[in-house]
């Protein structure tokens, strides 16, 4: 059955392999990029929470005040 889902009888397709293979690192190059975002994130937040305030209040923005619309 297994042959059959394969669609050949034989051994495995080196080009079949290489490419798993090189799936397979791009998977591990993802996850490790991952954790390293991860970390860096939690950095940033134990950062901004021992300073006292969040991100968004340290931003000084100057933004009008909306006026009522006319009806």
């Amino acid at each position: 059955m297994a042959k059959a889902l394969l669609g050949y009888v034989g051994g495995s397709d080196p080009r079949l392999l290489a490419e798993m293979r090189r799936l397979q690192q791009r998977v591990q190059d993802l996850e490790s990029e991952l954790v390293r975002i991860q970390s860096e994130n939690d950095a940033l937040t134990a950062a901004a929470a021992q300073h006292g305030e969040s991100l968004l209040d340290s931003i000084d923005i100057d933004v009008p005040k909306a006026e009522p619309a006319l009806t």
